[in-house]
């Protein structure tokens, strides 16, 4: 922690006060500060912990094929994840706006890459992240009340919109539901995990055979990783990463958080340890209840593996869990997401109505209200399938650019203050940088189709940002 190398600020640059940002405006027109650490921390928390969970387990049996080979995706996705939050720790304390990823690509590399961010995230990972998780919470809903195809998106078109409708009335109602469903999911994904354990027959499940293989064929019991399967291993490791995503959502909010200097990095790495707790808990629980080869099978590993030990109430429980823990992500993800549009819009970037303040409620409404559009018009489309695919390799890159710019702006603007520095430089960011790498060149090999239309989606955005700079859109430089 300190200031930042030797040498006297630039007062234009280094200090916030940047002509069209948040501090040249008027304070009608700025976001109030009122968030607490615990409230940030639980948008982090709340919007990880969604649908993941119950999920992408499976898929991690499926293509690591041993005990070994899960763990290790888990653990790796959670050191990736890890590095990529104390990285950006840096930057969220040292530009405490509203927009977060967005805001440190535009201080670090200027208003195109930050426009591609923002045309990204409003075109494919915002509408995709609120239809997956919408998607995911009406057909747990199904176990309770029978629905038909065309209720299911009925019900998830109305999560978006209650909870849209929620944020644009209040940041102290989105907070507040926000807080409440954090820690009811928390204690509720705890206590599963630990039933499990208690109730579970020991040698019934995979651990008891620790390092056994998903089926016929596979490596020895004893074999970590299948060499043969690093491919697997990397699109495995794209799926871990869809459940830990939700650790950069909170910088999203910093225009609103008290204390940012010491709350911003508080919140991510404090709400992420979090986050890995949970997550390592419950797939050992999944691993104790069932064998490998039946996780890996599983499209409900998580309701398999209550059932397995609870008969048929374990079912309903786990529906229970999941509807809980992703009402609460998609809350998360409604108070975060629209805060890049708004800033979008505030720095001339996109219409400038999308970066208004409600005089009134104090809420980027505007920006609120076009998330819930998008999302609900992504859930009437696609699938959780399609939405999963198109949200991460769409939204990595930008993650990559992000921690790229602590270098960039450490050696360009040695004199920028900053609270926090990142732990670990410069191997933290240069192992995030390069396992990144790494993935996405093998999901370039493994899934090229999808590969490049995400990337597509990201180029489009070229023409139309120099198209808005000849028309005479208002950009801010």
């Amino acid at each position: 922690m300190g200031e930042g190398a030797a040498g006297s600020p630039d007062p234009g640059r280094d200090t916030d006060a940047v002509p069209g940002k948040s501090s040249g405006t008027r304070a009608e027109d700025e976001l109030p500060r009122r968030l607490s650490v615990w409230s940030t921390g639980a948008v982090l928390v709340g919007s990880t912990i969604g649908s993941g969970i119950f999920r992408v387990p499976s898929v991690a049996a499926a293509e690591g094929g041993t005990v070994g080979a899960v763990g290790l995706l888990w653990i790796a996705g959670a050191l990736l994840t890890l590095f990529g939050a104390l990285t950006v720790a840096e930057l969220a304390a040292a530009f405490p706006r509203a927009g977060g990823i967005y805001v440190y690509l535009e201080e670090a590399y200027g208003p195109l890459p930050a426009f591609l961010f923002g045309w990204t995230r409003l075109l494919v990972i915002q509408p995709a992240l609120l239809g997956g998780i919408a998607l995911i919470f009406a057909a747990y809903a199904d176990t309770f009340l029978p629905l038909t195809d065309f209720q299911t998106r009925g019900v998830a078109m109305a999560a978006i919109l209650v909870l849209g409708a929620a944020n644009y009335r209040s940041l102290g109602w989105g907070a507040a539901i926000q807080n409440i469903s954090t820690l009811a999911k928390v204690v509720a994904l705890v206590g599963l995990a630990l039933a499990v354990f208690a109730l579970g027959e020991a040698g019934s499940g995979a651990l008891a055979g620790a390092g056994g293989q998903a089926g016929a064929g596979g490596p020895a019991p004893s074999t970590l990783l299948d060499p043969g399967n690093w491919s697997g291993f990397g699109v495995a490791l794209i799926a871990v990463l869809w459940a830990y995503d939700g650790w950069a959502d909170a910088t999203y909010m910093a225009g609103e958080v008290k204390d940012p200097d010491r709350a911003m990095p508080r919140a991510l790495i404090g709400g992420f340890l979090v986050v890995v707790g949970v997550y390592l808990l419950l797939n050992g629980a999944y691993l104790f209840a069932l064998p490998l080869e039946a996780m890996a099978a599983s499209e409900l590993v998580a309701a398999d593996a209550a059932s397995a030990v609870m008969g048929g109430m374990g079912a309903a429980v786990v529906a229970s869990l999941v509807m809980l823990s992703t009402f609460g992500a998609l809350n998360g993800t409604m108070m975060s997401g629209p805060r890049v549009f708004f800033a979008l819009g505030r720095d001339g970037l996109f219409f400038r109505r999308i970066g208004a303040v409600h005089p009134r409620n104090r809420t980027p409404h505007v920006a609120v209200a076009l998330a819930t559009i998008l999302g609900v018009a992504y859930v009437s489309v696609r699938t959780f399938e399609e939405l999963a695919e198109a949200f991460i390799l769409g939204l990595w890159p930008f993650f990559m650019l992000a921690v790229l710019a602590v270098f960039r702006l450490r050696r360009r603007r040695p004199g920028l203050r900053r609270p926090y520095r990142t732990w670990g430089y410069p191997l933290v960011p240069l192992a995030f940088l390069l396992v990144s790498g790494v993935m996405l060149l093998n999901a370039l090999v493994a899934q090229p189709i999808s590969t490049l239309y995400s990337f597509g989606i990201i180029a489009s955005g070229v023409p139309v940002y120099w198209a808005w700079r000849r028309s005479g859109g208002d950009v801010i430089r």
